[in-house]
């Protein structure tokens, strides 16, 4: 039975950024067997409750806008874009269902910020660096990371944990210091930019990524086995709850 996953729409005021970003999430997910369930931003929390009872699994993806400074205890600086508030609050609801019950989460570029900051960690308001982090989406191949060696993304990697893959890049922002129990494991190896965090464990899968891997899904092995890893950890979140339902509904 395929599982099903949660994906909130990206932005709650820009339909034609979600109608342009949403069908790339969502063929990476149906490649994979996957149901996806999208998530509108103008759900009750009652409905969005009832929606993540059937889901195994959460995708937080991309968005036009920055997560409010507020909440990790800064001033908004001049280069820090709008917040948006119904995203940020679904996101919150998600979150707190997938760390409740240990779902598995994929978390990309604004959706590994919202994750990092909901952890307690803070952001770089705006990255001032001599590598471009937001060339276009039109360009595949914008810098390399650097995987850290014996983490989950280090694993998918073909050829070693020495190689070092490049990537798309898409953000103006991005981790300064990692939220409670979030590992980094990759970086832009020139400046150092925090591109990949992992929750530090073993039976949780808890992945973020920097840059965009449902861009490059189908010409990048590394970003199809992003997919894949996340797709597995759902499926066998699905079968511990089949063998024990106690421990996952209360």
């Amino acid at each position: 039975m395929p599982v099903h996953i949660a994906i909130p729409e990206p932005t709650s005021s820009d339909p034609e950024y979600n109608q342009r970003s949403l069908p790339q999430y969502i063929s990476a997910l149906e490649a994979e067997g996957a149901i996806p369930v999208l998530i509108s931003l103008n759900e009750s929390q009652e409905s969005v409750a009832r929606l993540m009872a059937g889901v195994q699994g959460i995708l937080l993806p991309g968005s036009l806008y920055d997560v409010d400074p507020e909440r990790f205890g800064e001033v908004r600086l001049p280069e820090c874009g709008d917040s948006d508030p119904g995203r940020a609050a679904v996101d919150e609801l998600l979150l707190q269902d997938a760390f409740n019950l240990r779902k598995p989460v994929l978390a990309i570029c604004a959706g590994v910020q919202a994750l990092n900051v909901w952890r307690s960690g803070s952001l770089i308001q705006h990255l001032q660096t001599e590598v471009d982090h937001s060339p276009g989406r039109a360009v595949a191949e914008a810098h390399p990371v650097q995987i850290a060696p014996r983490s989950r993304l280090a694993s998918l990697l073909e050829g070693g944990e020495k190689v070092e893959p490049k990537v798309n890049s898409s953000h103006h922002q991005a981790i300064r210091t990692p939220g409670d129990n979030l590992r980094v494991v990759a970086v832009s190896p020139v400046d150092g930019v925090v591109e990949g965090v992992e929750l530090d464990s073993v039976d949780h899968f808890v992945v973020g990524v920097q840059w965009h891997p449902e861009r490059t899904y189908t010409q990048s092995a590394f970003s199809r086995a992003i997919f894949t890893a996340f797709l597995g950890a759902a499926e066998e979140w699905e079968l511990r709850k089949l063998e024990s339902p106690v421990a996952h509904n209360g």
